[in-house]
Parts: structure tokens; sequence; C-alpha cells
């Protein structure tokens, strides 16, 4: 069996055997699937950098929201669309990855279906709490977990989504039970928090940090490896929990279906590492606490393959698993 890494990477490869010498791109308009609600890391992602693509590419993109089942809607739909370059996808990749390991029937193959363009950035999750709940740390948010399993609501964008995932990671961890609310997005499943329906949630810092800010929110920890420089004084999951290798986070990427031409994907990251060096696109991307990545479709595929994996193993771990 081939593996899985070298599978994503010949589809990439693979993609060269277009006509080389053909137009890249024309005036038709490119399409951005973001497979999630309004408001969400994806979509403020797609919007920041999509008319900046488009004057880049000489023509026109719209952003176009296709929220529903954990992403896998607005994905299928560019899986199945014309491999010309015109039709991507931008999406939590880490969703991506983690989908066929829980969907027993996926709509379309990760590995076959879709064609790596690149990483785009990467934000921790925000592990916050509503603020009347009464808790100022991770520990108390245990210990209230433990003295009344079952009570606690805990919002996530949507069942096998990577917020999701790390809520359950961290229950499984410390033996904990909360009631999961899943909601259309990440904005959906913040209003829920927000609003009283829930009491936490893990979700992508670009799309939740403003909400700390304003004291909508109270923030608890970041799950990436080490402390975030626009947060020093919060500490990571995995410090203050004692767990060992508790990184989760918000991988945003851009895909297009399957067959694509390569000249097509390499122009597409090439524009999209150009805008990274903008400075109202870095200052933006900074102020959010989004690393910028932009990294070559043969190395997102690799990544992509990688997480896969990964993912793979702890869903084997926690037992989680949707049926269908």
């Amino acid at each position: 069996m081939i593996p899985l890494v070298t599978r994503l990477v010949g589809i990439v490869l693979c993609a060269a055997c277009a006509a080389a010498g053909a137009q890249t791109f024309s005036a038709k308009p490119v399409r951005i699937v973001v497979p999630f609600a309004p408001g969400g890391t994806s979509d403020v992602l797609a919007r920041l950098l999509g008319p900046r693509l488009g004057d880049a590419l000489g023509t026109t993109v719209v952003v176009e929201n296709k929220p529903g089942a954990n992403g896998n809607i607005g994905a299928e739909q560019v899986a199945k669309s014309a491999p010309d370059g015109h039709s991507l996808v931008l999406m939590d990749v880490g969703n991506l990855a983690i989908s066929p390991a829980i969907f027993p029937k996926l709509p379309f193959s990760v590995g076959r279906d879709f064609a790596p363009v690149t990483l785009i950035s990467y934000t921790p999750h925000l592990l916050v709490v509503r603020p009347d709940l009464g808790v100022a740390r991770v520990a108390d948010l245990i210990a209230m977990a433990r003295a009344h399993p079952g009570k606690l609501n805990y919002a996530t964008t949507g069942l096998g989504s990577a917020p999701h995932m790390a809520g359950l990671l961290l229950a499984v961890s410390h033996d904990l039970k909360w009631v999961d609310i899943s909601g259309k997005g990440g904005a959906d499943s913040i209003m829920h928090v927000m609003s009283g329906q829930a009491d936490l949630l893990f979700n992508g810092m670009v799309a939740t940090l403003p909400h700390v800010k304003s004291g909508k929110l109270r923030l608890l920890a970041v799950s990436s490896e080490k402390r975030v420089a626009a947060l020093p004084e919060v500490p990571t999951v995995a410090e203050a929990t004692g767990a060992k290798n508790f990184v989760t986070g918000s991988w945003q990427g851009l895909l297009a279906p399957a067959g694509t031409p390569k000249p097509a994907l390499d122009r597409l990251q090439a524009e999209i590492a150009r805008l990274f060096k903008v400075p109202e696109v870095a200052e933006r991307l900074a102020a959010l606490g989004a690393d910028p990545v932009g990294n070559r479709p043969e190395e997102m595929a690799a990544w992509l393959g990688n997480e896969m994996q990964r993912w793979s193993e702890v869903v084997r771990r926690t037992g989680f698993r949707l049926e269908q």
C-alpha cells in the first residue's frame, strides 16, 4: 500500500501533466468556498486575502460560505468542481485531517480528491469560559467539571471538528464529562457561550480573541506548544494541566480540486506568500494572533498526511466515532 503522505504529494506533482504552456488564470472569477458560517477564522482570513489575491491574479475573488457537516459540505463541493484553479476551499484543514478518522462514509477522499495549495496560518485554540461561570484558571474549570459531571455545556464548531476534538482530548485526559452543544462554525459557538447557552469552548484565536478583549469571554489558556507572544501571561493547556504534548489549533489552508494544473497551484501559493509581506496584511495577521505560513503545495501535502495519521491515533485513543 502506498503511504498516505506519498499519495498526497503525488497528487500535487502529477497535476503537472496539464499543458504547461496554458494560461494559468483567465478573467473568470475565482471562487473561495468557506465551509463554515460567516465570522469564523476561515471567513475572516478569506475576506482579508480574497480581494488582494484577486488583484494579483487580475480577476475577481468571490467568497462563498457553505456551512454544514463540519465543513464537509463545502469541501465536497470544491472537490467535485472543475480543476482549473478557479474553485478553492479555505478551511481549518485540521478538521479535514480529522474527518477520515471519525466519519465512516465521507463523500470524498482527502488523499485523492484534493490538491493542496498552501497552509495560510496557524493560530492556537483559546480555552475560554463565560465570565460569570466563576472560574479563573483551568484548575478551577477541571474541579467544577469533576464536582458536577455532565452539568457543564461545551460549545463546539461541530462534532468532529478540531475544537471539538481539543475539548474531547482535555475531557478524556482528566476523566471529565460535559455536554456538547454543536454550532455551525466558530462565530456560532462563540455566541453560544456569550449568550449563556454554553459554559466553555476551545476555538481559534483569530475569531475568539476580540471577544476576550471586549470582556465577553474569559481566557484560561492557549493550546500551543509555547506561550503566545501576544499573550505572555496566559499559560498553555500543557502548563496548566501538566499534560504532555497537548497541542491543538486552527491550521487554515487553501486547497483545490485534484487535477488542478501545477502552474495554477504554484501561482496561487506564490501570490499568497507575497501577500504576507504586504504591511497591511502582516499587521492584520499579527493583530489577530495568526502566524502566517505560505508553504509550497508539496510541503502542505506532506503536513496534511502527517496530521491525518496523528489524529487517527488520537481518535483511536478516545474511542470517538460518528455514525452516518
